[in-house]
């Protein structure tokens, strides 16, 4: 009797984390649509423009804007207002990506950079959603050491924002892609093992995981490959 009782739990739990684990997938296609028209919407109204006067100052009024929204998600995250909120906060992050994809398309192939950047983080979040599946582990361990790389990141890059250092921009797109990579993994391992039993929550972990894998592989190919004939 108890084992059969083991396993009817064992099984529940498994079906919730597959529920979450699709509803998660479901709502993150869903998120790319709002993402998308405010990416749109940010280049046809030279969005970037708008803070070209005290660019650090928009810069933090925009990360603030940012983490209210990710508040009020957290707050709302057991209801559709959580739902509606999550994708005017996509809305939000797609006028943000605006400045990073106008300064692409001023390379002659920028919509080719923009391509494979795309592609690139398709690429990186199959492979860690593959590999999420796989180990069987438990990751939560390293959500200290990623908290704590993502602090120094930010601090590192306001820093560069008043020294310009090319090589330090690159060097952060670098780190910057590598570390969110690792917290991807770390998002979806949560889902898998049952770490994380909220939808609109884990959606949020993980869009912002790729749109930061997103943006820092368009710096490097920006870089490395932009041609400005």
């Amino acid at each position: 009797m108890e084992d059969r009782m083991l396993n009817v739990t064992t099984l529940g739990a498994a079906g919730t984390r597959n529920r979450v684990l699709r509803n998660t997938y479901n709502l993150l296609a869903l998120s790319m649509l709002p993402t998308i028209a405010g990416a749109w919407l940010g280049v046809q109204l030279n969005f970037a423009s708008v803070f070209a006067g005290s660019p650090i100052m928009g810069t933090l009024l925009m990360i603030a804007a940012m983490f209210g929204l990710i508040f009020a998600i957290r707050r709302y995250q057991h209801s559709t207002t959580g739902v509606v909120l999550l994708l005017g906060f996509t809305f939000v992050m797609g006028l943000m990506i605006s400045n990073t994809l106008q300064w692409t398309l001023r390379f002659s192939n920028g919509g080719s950079l923009i391509a494979m950047a795309a592609g690139g983080t398709a690429v990186i979040f199959f492979g860690m959603s593959t590999l999420a599946t796989v180990i069987k582990r438990d990751l939560s361990g390293l959500g200290n050491f990623l908290f704590i790389g993502v602090l120094l990141l930010i601090a590192a890059g306001i820093a560069n924002m008043f020294f310009q250092i090319p090589a330090l921009q690159l060097t952060l797109a670098v780190i910057g892609c590598a570390l969110f990579s690792v917290w991807l993994l770390y998002d979806l391992n949560r889902i898998v093992t049952g770490g994380e039993t909220n939808y609109i929550s884990a959606t949020l972990s993980v869009y912002l995981d790729l749109v930061n894998i997103f943006v820092n592989l368009l710096q490097i190919l920006g870089i490395f490959g932009g041609d400005r004939d």
